[in-house]
C-alpha cells in the first residue's frame, strides 16, 4: 500500500488539475473499500470534539431535522440520530455513502450523494442542525468562501450550525491539505447570515490546533 498521504495528495493533485476540487473523494474511498487505500479521517467513532460540545450543551434533536456536510462513514450522522435528530447525512463519493448504508443497515439516517455546490433546493434554510466537520479545509482555499456560503444556506431560521476544523492565525502559511482556517476566514459564515454563540481554540488529541464554532441564524430572518 503507498503511503496514504503521499497517495492522497496525488489525487488531489490530479483531480485539482482537472478543475474537480472533491473528484478525488471517490477514488480515495473506492479505494479503501477495495483494501488498497486508507481514509485517514475514518476513525469509526463519532468526532470527539463532535461529542464533547454535545454533551457539554445536552444537544436534545427531539422533533429536529440536523444535516452532516461530507458524512464519510457516518459516525457523525448516526451519533446524531441517537440523540434524537432526523437526519440527512451526503457525501460526495458514491462509495462513500453506499459504505455507510452497508455499516448500518437498519439506521434511520437518510444517506445520500450530493454536491455542496449544487445542493437539492428543497435543503435551503432547512435544517435546524447542520454539523460541518473537515469538509471546507478539504477544499482549494480559494473556493473557501462558496463552501460556506452554501453550508450557512442550509441553516433555518433558529437553527444552528457547529463547524470544526483545523485553526490557524491569519498570517500563518498554509501548507497542504488539509487547510487550517483562520478566524478570518470563518467570517465566511457570518456573511452567510449566522451569528457566533461560542468560540472554542483547542488542541487536538493529536496535539492539532482545532476550532470549534457554534452559529444560529437569528429567528426573526
Amino acid at each position: 500500500m503507498p503511503d496514504d498521504y503521499d497517495d492522497i495528495s496525488r489525487l488531489i493533485r490530479e483531480s485539482w488539475s482537472n478543475d474537480d476540487p472533491a473528484g478525488w473523494f471517490e477514488p480515495l474511498y473506492a479505494g479503501a473499500a477495495q483494501g488498497q487505500a486508507r481514509v485517514p479521517w475514518a476513525r469509526r467513532i463519532p468526532n470527539p470534539a463532535l461529542v464533547q460540545w454535545a454533551e457539554r450543551v445536552r444537544l436534545d434533536g427531539s422533533g429536529q431535522r440536523a444535516a452532516v456536510i461530507g458524512c464519510g462513514l457516518g459516525d457523525d450522522a448516526e451519533y446524531l440520530a441517537g440523540r434524537g435528530f432526523a437526519v440527512t447525512a451526503f457525501d460526495i463519493a458514491p462509495t462513500a455513502v453506499e459504505w455507510c448504508r452497508q455499516r448500518f443497515p437498519d439506521s434511520a439516517v437518510h444517506y445520500r450523494v450530493a454536491d455542496l455546490f449544487d445542493l437539492p433546493p428543497e435543503w435551503a434554510r432547512a435544517f435546524d442542525f447542520v454539523l460541518e466537520i473537515n469538509t471546507v479545509q478539504a477544499l482549494p482555499y480559494t473556493i473557501s468562501d462558496a463552501a460556506m456560503a452554501h453550508i450557512a444556506g442550509m441553516v433555518k431560521p433558529g437553527g444552528s450550525l457547529l463547524v470544526v476544523c483545523d485553526g490557524r492565525e491569519p498570517q500563518q502559511t498554509r501548507r497542504g491539505i488539509p487547510w487550517p482556517i483562520s478566524i478570518a476566514e470563518l467570517a465566511a459564515f457570518e456573511r452567510g447570515g449566522l451569528q457566533t454563540v461560542t468560540f472554542d481554540d483547542f488542541l487536538s488529541d493529536r496535539g492539532v490546533r482545532r476550532f470549534r464554532v457554534h452559529y444560529r441564524r437569528p429567528r426573526s430572518e
